[in-house]
């Protein structure tokens, strides 16, 4: 068992490692001396750099320092930085040089022109925003990608080693649940977590303390506390980053929920598609068991509490909380009706508290902090931060976490740093399959619960998916319905029969054959689907659609009055052709067609043949003169 006193040593004793690396960004570079290591390497250990090659790297780099005999230079694998687009990442510290998209053979010119005593920096492979135009090296903070950031989940993601607890203790881990058990009631930490204003991360937003007031208010002998960690929507990536850079935040705020509610065993459900996570999971679990920070008597408090790890199989359904909790008891994830919730019937039918990876992620700063603190922080109704996964058509791709009100402009043209190619802005994806399409009109909006709701979207889990003037937006819709089709459990026909009805509706438009009465049925249908579906899956699948029907409905008109589409995405409402003014006859199209549509003689206009024509796009690319267009 570890005591309070043995916890601050440890935290103490590893301060200097966390302090060097963030004083380095807050241009306090003297605290260098405090540490046996000349220099530090943070080299991105996450999924995202992991699949650029950042492990490949990382093995470079333990080569290279070996054979250099540069024993003072710590290598340290980390989470995610944020910036996903440039990995692998490589930050050196004590001058924090932010190494972008690294290679296995910019490894050895950094070793040698460096990290090597007297070495200097290697400012033509820096991330180029991080060099100021005098040459000098400027802080991540300095940045437009993070200027706006305000880290409160993500605090420790890229800044700790996640695989060793000493640490994240260094960080003021578990000092918290050290707080809550010597000097705070049940009663105490669900009033600071009501305060505070904290909503669920997850997608609804329900009030966090609401929901944990509840749990400990019912009676019952045996309670449990999950942590949703199956994060399924397309393009999200937010839970999965922060279990893979600091996942003793997630396992700290568990104990402390179970201390809140009266409960002493917990499960974290997480799919089994993220192997980093599960790996860094695991090993963070073993860690806190043996320290004493999970099990018997934690600080001597006579108070219990451990948690198990249960492997999802990848269906979407489970990010619900009812079949979450149906999968965790070992049968098919299916939900169940509500009322009676979790709270009060929920895991093996006993009080549960249920809530995702971000929103633990929080629970330990605003103990440590104070409810006001962060209360201070977001618009009246949503506060705190929210972290997104910035993904589509956007320069800077990665995971951002902001201040609630922050507009969607600034996310899209600071943050994001604008849609390449000087494409223009046509919409935002918010909330995954869940949520909907928030047009330009709207991007001085500020980002809230209450606000995306008005839009006729939702906060969701934090996916942000960016659109451009190249987007079909009924193809959008289209894409979303496909993914709800597949991963509806089938239990409820509104659902089962209403998802496969909508996309025959969608299918039907974009291959040319819609007609205008389908815009009504479709409504009629989305409708009835989100009164009575049993889940939120059924209720909230056609919000893509009847929100792109909103903001966008002249292309749906276009689709079916003028069989066109006017972004030229839809197959089968393209026409190729070639513009006899312009056609040199080079021939170079009709070689390169795959399937010998295109007819003419040599220096004379050619034409295509729409009935053999695959709109395979082929001779566009192909043509140098520009005399094939599409209509």
């Amino acid at each position: 068992m570890m005591t309070i006193e043995q916890l601050n040593q440890i935290r103490d004793a590893g301060k200097d490692l966390i302090a060097v690396r963030n004083a380095v960004a807050e241009q306090s570079a003297k605290l260098e001396q405090q540490t046996a290591y000349r220099k530090q390497v943070l080299v991105c250990g996450g999924t995202g750099c992991t699949s650029s090659g950042s492990h490949k790297v990382i093995a470079a780099l333990e080569k290279a320092l070996k054979k250099a005999g540069l024993s003072d230079v710590l290598l340290v694998k980390t989470g995610c930085f944020g910036l996903c687009a440039l990995g692998p990442i490589l930050i050196v510290y004590p001058e924090g040089a932010f190494y972008s998209q690294v290679t296995v053979q910019a490894v050895e010119r950094i070793v040698k022109e460096h990290l090597v005593v007297g070495g200097q920096v290697v400012k033509e492979l820096l991330y180029q925003q991080t060099v100021h135009p005098d040459g000098s090296i400027l802080s991540l903070k300095e940045t437009p990608f993070y200027k706006k950031q305000l880290r409160v989940a993500l605090r420790n993601c890229g800044v700790i080693a996640p695989e060793k607890i000493e640490e994240y203790i260094a960080a003021d881990g578990y000092q918290a649940l050290a707080r809550v058990l010597r000097e705070m009631t049940p009663d105490q930490v669900i009033q600071t977590v009501t305060d505070s204003g904290l909503r669920g991360r997850g997608g609804g937003g329900f009030p966090t303390g609401k929901k944990w007031s509840f749990a400990k208010a019912t009676p019952g002998d045996i309670k449990y506390v999950c942590c949703n960690a199956d994060e399924g929507d397309p393009g999200a990536f937010m839970d999965r980053s922060i279990l893979e850079g600091d996942p003793h935040c997630v396992i700290e705020a568990m104990a402390i929920a179970g201390y809140a509610i009266g409960a002493h065993q917990g499960y974290i459900y997480i799919r089994a598609e993220y192997p980093i996570a599960v790996q860094r999971l695991a090993i963070a679990l073993k860690q806190a068991r043996e320290a004493g920070l999970l099990g018997k008597d934690l600080f001597g408090s006579g108070f219990d509490f451990d948690i198990e790890i249960r492997l999802g199989a990848g269906a979407f359904v489970c990010g619900e909380e009812t079949a979450l909790m149906t999968s965790i008891e070992g049968h098919r994830g299916e939900p169940r009706p509500r009322p009676p919730f979790p709270a009060v019937k929920g895991l093996f039918g006993k009080p549960t508290v249920l809530n995702n990876v971000e929103t633990y992620a929080n629970i330990p700063q605003i103990i440590l902090k104070g409810a006001q603190w962060f209360a201070s922080m977001g618009t009246a109704t949503s506060k705190g931060t929210k972290v997104f996964a910035l993904g589509g058509k956007i320069t800077n791709v990665g995971l951002v976490e902001i201040p609630m009100g922050t507009t969607l402009r600034e996310i899209v043209e600071e943050i994001g740093g604008g849609i390449p190619g000087n494409k223009r802005f046509k919409a935002a994806q918010t909330g995954g399959p869940s949520g909907g399409c928030i047009p330009a009109c709207h991007l001085d909006t500020p980002i809230d619960y209450d606000n995306l709701i008005a839009l006729g979207s939702m906060m969701g889990s934090g996916g942000l998916i960016i659109l451009d003037e190249d987007t079909c937006m009924v193809d959008i819709a289209k894409f979303y319905l496909e993914f709800t089709v597949d991963e509806s459990c089938g239990k409820c026909t509104p659902c089962r029969i209403g998802t496969r009805r909508l996309l025959q509706f969608l299918e039907k438009i974009t291959n040319g054959d819609g007609e205008p009465e389908d815009l009504d049925k479709i409504e009629e249908l989305a409708n009835h689907m989100q009164t009575s579906s049993l889940c939120a899956l059924g209720q909230t699948a056609p919000n893509p659609v009847l929100s792109t029907m909103k903001y966008f409905k002249d292309e749906y008109i276009a689709h079916i009055v003028d069989k066109s589409c006017p972004a030229g995405v839809c197959k089968s409402l393209i026409r190729y052709s070639i513009d006899p003014a312009l056609c040199k006859g080079c021939t170079k199209c009709a070689r390169g067609c795959p399937v010998g549509a295109i007819h003419g003689q040599v220096r004379q206009p050619h034409t295509i043949d729409p009935k053999v024509c695959i709109k395979c796009g082929l001779c566009v690319q192909n043509c140098a003169f520009g005399a094939v267009y599409t209509s």
